[in-house]
Protein backbone atom coordinates (compact mmCIF):
# COMPACT_ATOMS: atom_id res chain seq x y z
CA UNK A 1 0.00 0.00 0.00
CA UNK A 2 0.82 3.59 -1.15
CA UNK A 3 0.90 6.52 1.38
CA UNK A 4 1.12 9.97 -0.27
CA UNK A 5 1.10 13.16 1.23
CA UNK A 6 0.15 16.79 -0.22
CA UNK A 7 3.81 18.73 0.19
CA UNK A 8 5.40 21.82 -0.94
CA UNK A 9 2.53 23.61 -0.58
CA UNK A 10 4.00 26.83 0.95
CA UNK A 11 5.02 29.94 -0.87
CA UNK A 12 7.74 32.72 -0.13
CA UNK A 13 8.37 33.14 3.39
CA UNK A 14 5.14 31.04 4.12
CA UNK A 15 5.86 27.58 5.25
CA UNK A 16 2.62 24.83 5.25
CA UNK A 17 2.92 21.91 7.31
CA UNK A 18 6.58 20.31 7.82
CA UNK A 19 7.47 18.34 4.33
CA UNK A 20 10.92 16.96 5.77
CA UNK A 21 9.33 15.46 8.91
CA UNK A 22 6.82 14.14 6.60
CA UNK A 23 9.34 12.73 3.86
CA UNK A 24 10.68 10.37 6.07
CA UNK A 25 6.90 8.95 6.52
CA UNK A 26 5.29 8.38 3.09
CA UNK A 27 6.01 6.55 -0.12
CA UNK A 28 4.85 9.08 -2.20
CA UNK A 29 5.02 12.81 -2.43
CA UNK A 30 2.45 14.91 -4.05
CA UNK A 31 4.38 18.16 -4.89
CA UNK A 32 2.21 21.63 -5.50
CA UNK A 33 3.33 22.74 -8.95
CA UNK A 34 3.05 26.80 -8.07
CA UNK A 35 -0.55 27.59 -9.06
CA UNK A 36 -2.62 26.43 -6.30
CA UNK A 37 0.27 26.31 -3.67
CA UNK A 38 4.38 26.25 -4.03
CA UNK A 39 7.07 28.09 -5.78
CA UNK A 40 10.24 27.70 -7.95
CA UNK A 41 12.43 27.36 -4.78
CA UNK A 42 9.94 25.30 -2.74
CA UNK A 43 9.62 22.86 -5.77
CA UNK A 44 13.23 22.65 -5.94
CA UNK A 45 13.89 22.12 -2.24
CA UNK A 46 11.10 19.31 -2.02
CA UNK A 47 12.31 17.40 -4.95
CA UNK A 48 15.55 17.56 -3.34
CA UNK A 49 14.98 16.31 -0.02
CA UNK A 50 12.24 13.55 -1.86
CA UNK A 51 14.89 11.84 -4.33
CA UNK A 52 17.55 11.82 -1.10
CA UNK A 53 14.77 9.80 0.66
CA UNK A 54 13.83 7.73 -2.32
CA UNK A 55 10.12 9.21 -2.31
CA UNK A 56 8.64 9.26 -5.68
CA UNK A 57 7.38 12.46 -6.56
CA UNK A 58 3.96 13.45 -7.91
CA UNK A 59 3.29 16.32 -10.01
CA UNK A 60 -0.27 17.97 -7.77
CA UNK A 61 -1.40 20.09 -10.37
CA UNK A 62 -4.07 22.56 -9.55
CA UNK A 63 -6.41 25.52 -10.43
CA UNK A 64 -4.55 28.85 -11.35
CA UNK A 65 -5.53 30.41 -7.70
CA UNK A 66 -3.34 31.24 -5.12
CA UNK A 67 -5.87 33.32 -3.14
CA UNK A 68 -8.00 30.89 -2.39
CA UNK A 69 -5.23 27.72 -2.06
CA UNK A 70 -6.68 26.04 -5.23
CA UNK A 71 -10.20 25.12 -2.83
CA UNK A 72 -12.33 26.88 -5.34
CA UNK A 73 -14.01 26.06 -8.41
CA UNK A 74 -13.32 27.62 -11.78
CA UNK A 75 -15.04 26.79 -15.22
CA UNK A 76 -11.98 26.62 -17.44
CA UNK A 77 -11.86 25.82 -21.40
CA UNK A 78 -10.91 22.29 -22.07
CA UNK A 79 -7.74 23.65 -24.03
CA UNK A 80 -6.83 25.96 -21.33
CA UNK A 81 -6.97 23.49 -18.33
CA UNK A 82 -5.33 21.26 -20.81
CA UNK A 83 -2.32 23.88 -21.46
CA UNK A 84 -2.06 25.05 -17.71
CA UNK A 85 -1.81 21.29 -16.64
CA UNK A 86 1.27 20.51 -19.20
CA UNK A 87 2.96 23.66 -17.29
CA UNK A 88 3.07 22.50 -14.29
CA UNK A 89 4.12 18.76 -15.60
CA UNK A 90 7.03 20.90 -17.00
CA UNK A 91 7.81 23.14 -14.07
CA UNK A 92 7.84 20.24 -11.61
CA UNK A 93 9.73 17.83 -13.54
CA UNK A 94 12.61 20.90 -14.39
CA UNK A 95 13.67 20.60 -10.71
CA UNK A 96 13.11 16.57 -10.92
CA UNK A 97 15.93 16.44 -13.13
CA UNK A 98 17.81 19.16 -11.13
CA UNK A 99 17.88 16.93 -8.52
CA UNK A 100 18.72 13.22 -10.07
CA UNK A 101 15.03 11.99 -9.49
CA UNK A 102 11.43 12.49 -12.13
CA UNK A 103 7.88 12.87 -12.20
CA UNK A 104 6.30 9.60 -11.44
CA UNK A 105 2.56 10.19 -11.56
CA UNK A 106 0.27 12.87 -11.28
CA UNK A 107 -2.57 14.22 -9.01
CA UNK A 108 -4.70 16.63 -9.24
CA UNK A 109 -5.28 19.22 -6.56
CA UNK A 110 -8.42 20.60 -4.41
CA UNK A 111 -11.71 21.92 -6.39
CA UNK A 112 -10.09 20.54 -9.43
CA UNK A 113 -9.45 16.60 -8.03
CA UNK A 114 -13.13 17.18 -6.76
CA UNK A 115 -14.60 19.12 -10.43
CA UNK A 116 -12.33 15.92 -12.15
CA UNK A 117 -14.26 13.10 -10.55
CA UNK A 118 -17.44 13.99 -12.03
CA UNK A 119 -17.19 17.00 -14.66
CA UNK A 120 -16.12 15.04 -18.21
CA UNK A 121 -14.41 18.07 -19.53
CA UNK A 122 -12.48 18.82 -16.91
CA UNK A 123 -11.11 15.27 -16.57
CA UNK A 124 -10.78 15.09 -20.33
CA UNK A 125 -8.32 18.10 -19.89
CA UNK A 126 -6.77 16.03 -17.60
CA UNK A 127 -6.06 13.00 -19.79
CA UNK A 128 -4.74 15.32 -22.75
CA UNK A 129 -2.31 16.55 -20.60
CA UNK A 130 -1.08 13.19 -19.42
CA UNK A 131 -1.12 11.62 -23.01
CA UNK A 132 0.70 14.42 -23.98
CA UNK A 133 3.00 15.03 -22.13
CA UNK A 134 3.75 11.07 -20.92
CA UNK A 135 1.84 8.24 -21.34
CA UNK A 136 3.99 6.61 -18.97
CA UNK A 137 2.71 8.37 -15.64
CA UNK A 138 -0.23 6.63 -13.82
CA UNK A 139 -3.23 9.33 -13.04
CA UNK A 140 -3.74 9.26 -9.00
CA UNK A 141 -8.06 9.97 -8.66
CA UNK A 142 -10.62 8.72 -6.56
CA UNK A 143 -11.86 4.78 -7.89
CA UNK A 144 -14.82 4.84 -10.14
CA UNK A 145 -14.83 8.58 -10.82
CA UNK A 146 -15.41 10.24 -14.53
CA UNK A 147 -11.25 10.83 -14.35
CA UNK A 148 -10.46 7.53 -13.25
CA UNK A 149 -13.15 6.04 -16.52
CA UNK A 150 -11.33 8.70 -19.02
CA UNK A 151 -7.91 7.90 -18.23
CA UNK A 152 -8.40 3.83 -18.59
CA UNK A 153 -10.31 4.61 -21.66
CA UNK A 154 -7.18 6.49 -22.95
CA UNK A 155 -4.95 3.50 -21.87
CA UNK A 156 -3.54 5.68 -18.77
CA UNK A 157 -2.65 3.56 -15.86
CA UNK A 158 -4.94 4.47 -12.88
CA UNK A 159 -4.13 4.50 -9.13
CA UNK A 160 -7.05 4.49 -6.90
CA UNK A 161 -6.67 7.09 -3.72
CA UNK A 162 -8.70 7.05 -0.31
CA UNK A 163 -8.34 9.19 2.27
CA UNK A 164 -7.09 8.58 5.85
CA UNK A 165 -8.10 11.88 7.19
CA UNK A 166 -11.00 13.04 5.42
CA UNK A 167 -14.90 11.57 5.90
CA UNK A 168 -17.07 10.19 3.62
CA UNK A 169 -20.82 11.24 2.50
CA UNK A 170 -22.55 7.08 2.19
CA UNK A 171 -22.43 7.58 -1.79
CA UNK A 172 -18.67 7.55 -1.34
CA UNK A 173 -17.66 11.30 -1.81
CA UNK A 174 -15.28 12.94 0.58
CA UNK A 175 -17.65 15.16 2.45
CA UNK A 176 -17.53 18.71 1.32
CA UNK A 177 -14.29 21.16 2.98
CA UNK A 178 -16.85 23.43 4.04
CA UNK A 179 -18.74 21.15 6.48
CA UNK A 180 -17.27 21.28 10.12
CA UNK A 181 -16.95 17.29 10.12
CA UNK A 182 -14.95 17.33 6.38
CA UNK A 183 -11.40 16.00 8.71
CA UNK A 184 -10.60 13.45 11.09
CA UNK A 185 -9.21 14.82 13.71
CA UNK A 186 -7.91 12.27 15.53
CA UNK A 187 -4.78 10.64 14.65
CA UNK A 188 -5.61 7.19 16.34
CA UNK A 189 -9.05 6.77 14.05
CA UNK A 190 -7.07 8.15 10.84
CA UNK A 191 -4.59 5.47 11.85
CA UNK A 192 -7.25 2.93 12.51
CA UNK A 193 -9.46 4.37 9.17
CA UNK A 194 -6.39 3.92 7.32
CA UNK A 195 -5.49 -0.18 7.94
CA UNK A 196 -9.13 -0.55 7.45
CA UNK A 197 -8.47 1.03 3.78
CA UNK A 198 -5.88 -1.51 3.43
CA UNK A 199 -6.92 -4.60 4.35
CA UNK A 200 -10.65 -4.27 3.99
CA UNK A 201 -11.04 -1.77 0.83
CA UNK A 202 -13.58 -0.27 2.95
CA UNK A 203 -14.42 3.37 4.49
CA UNK A 204 -17.11 4.14 8.00
CA UNK A 205 -19.27 6.88 6.30
CA UNK A 206 -20.63 9.78 8.21
CA UNK A 207 -23.87 7.76 8.48
CA UNK A 208 -22.12 4.56 9.64
CA UNK A 209 -22.96 2.53 6.40
CA UNK A 210 -19.78 0.46 5.52
CA UNK A 211 -18.66 2.07 1.97
CA UNK A 212 -16.26 0.36 -0.88
CA UNK A 213 -12.90 1.44 -1.01
CA UNK A 214 -10.55 -0.23 -3.20
CA UNK A 215 -7.65 1.94 -2.94
CA UNK A 216 -3.93 1.44 -3.78
CA UNK A 217 -2.73 4.71 -2.32
CA UNK A 218 -3.70 6.05 0.97
CA UNK A 219 -3.63 10.14 1.61
CA UNK A 220 -3.15 12.40 4.53
CA UNK A 221 -3.06 15.90 4.24
CA UNK A 222 0.25 17.74 4.79
CA UNK A 223 -1.84 21.04 5.55
CA UNK A 224 -3.83 19.76 8.57
CA UNK A 225 -2.91 20.33 12.18
CA UNK A 226 -0.87 16.99 13.93
CA UNK A 227 -0.51 15.78 9.82
CA UNK A 228 3.14 14.29 11.32
CA UNK A 229 1.70 12.26 14.05
CA UNK A 230 -0.99 10.80 11.89
CA UNK A 231 1.59 9.97 9.36
CA UNK A 232 3.77 8.13 12.09
CA UNK A 233 0.64 6.63 13.54
CA UNK A 234 -0.76 5.15 10.02
CA UNK A 235 2.66 4.20 9.17
CA UNK A 236 3.45 1.85 11.76
CA UNK A 237 -0.26 0.46 11.65
CA UNK A 238 0.08 -0.97 8.55
CA UNK A 239 3.33 -2.61 9.38
CA UNK A 240 1.94 -3.79 12.62
CA UNK A 241 -0.94 -5.14 10.47
CA UNK A 242 1.43 -6.95 7.88
CA UNK A 243 1.03 -3.88 4.91
CA UNK A 244 4.65 -2.75 4.19
CA UNK A 245 3.99 0.91 2.93
CA UNK A 246 5.50 0.70 -0.77
CA UNK A 247 5.26 3.72 -3.35
CA UNK A 248 2.97 2.60 -6.42
CA UNK A 249 5.12 4.66 -9.24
Amino acid sequence: MDLNADLGEGFGIWRLGDDEALLGLVTSANVACGFHGGDASTMHRVCAAAARRGVAVGAQVGYRDLAGFGRRHIAYDFAVLRDETVYQLGALDAFCRLTGTRVRYLKPHGALYHAAACDEVQAAALVAAVNGYDHELPVLCPPGSVLAQLAVGAGLRVVAEGFADRNYLPNGQLVPRSAANALVRDPDEVAARAVRMATERTVVAVDGSVVPCPVESICLHGDTPGAVRCAELVRAALIDAGITPTTFA
